[in-house]
């Protein structure tokens, strides 16, 4: 884990019970309405909120919905904005935090396979913030990405909760293997769309010929 990710899971573990449950909302809500989760990731305050109910400072019970809530329509303002503005708040991000191949990739992904890429991108913070918004960009109907936002939303914000409150004390040494985990799920998603989009490739030249 970087300091800076220390730090603030220092800061939050210091919060009143009332501003760290507000922000296990605001976190997984920004991820992907302003795309926060490219360089702040929304577990964070979760599994801070869910290790305070290990020690009764929080109800269990209330960290749950509030972060399915949170992610749930962060999602949805994500692909609503991904919808109308999506190119112009693509090309204002670094280049080093998005790669314009990774998002080539995710958008092929999504049209090849439509609201189950919805599903996998709550897996990591960078899908989380630009999936939602990449499924607006993609032409995907609100009809297909709604319930597996909602399913995505609550097995997401439900597992990390309730890692926070299984870790307690070992909060930081959770959230590194999760960040681990999530790349290694990333890498896993750009490479099945790399031979997805070769794939595609060479049976576009072969019908050339």
């Amino acid at each position: 884990m970087g300091q800076d990710q220390g730090m603030v899971l220092d800061a939050l573990r210091a919060l009143p019970p009332t501003p760290m449950l507000i922000l296990a909302f605001l976190c997984p809500a920004l991820e992907a309405s302003t795309m926060l989760g490219v360089v702040f990731p929304g577990e964070i305050a979760i599994l801070v909120a869910g290790a305070a109910a290990q020690v009764g400072t929080l109800p269990l019970w209330a960290v749950i919905p509030t972060g399915v809530a949170g992610a749930v329509i962060g999602d949805a303002v994500g692909f609503a904005v991904g919808r109308r503005y999506g190119e112009q708040m693509l090309r204002r991000l670094p280049e080093r935090l998005v790669k314009p191949e990774a998002v080539r990739t995710t958008k092929d992904l999504i049209r090849r396979r439509g609201p189950i890429v919805v599903l996998i991108g709550r897996t990591t913070a960078l899908l989380r913030a630009l999936v939602p918004g990449l499924a607006g960009m993609s032409g995907l109907s609100w009809e297909r990405f709604l319930p597996y936002n909602l399913l995505g939303g609550v097995i997401w914000a439900t597992l990390v909760a309730t890692l926070g409150y299984l870790a307690g004390a070992s909060l930081a040494v959770v959230q590194e293997q999760v960040g681990m985990v999530s790349n290694v799920i990333l890498g896993a998603v750009v490479a099945l769309g790399l031979v997805a989009w070769w794939r595609s490739h060479v049976r576009r030249r072969q019908s050339r010929l």
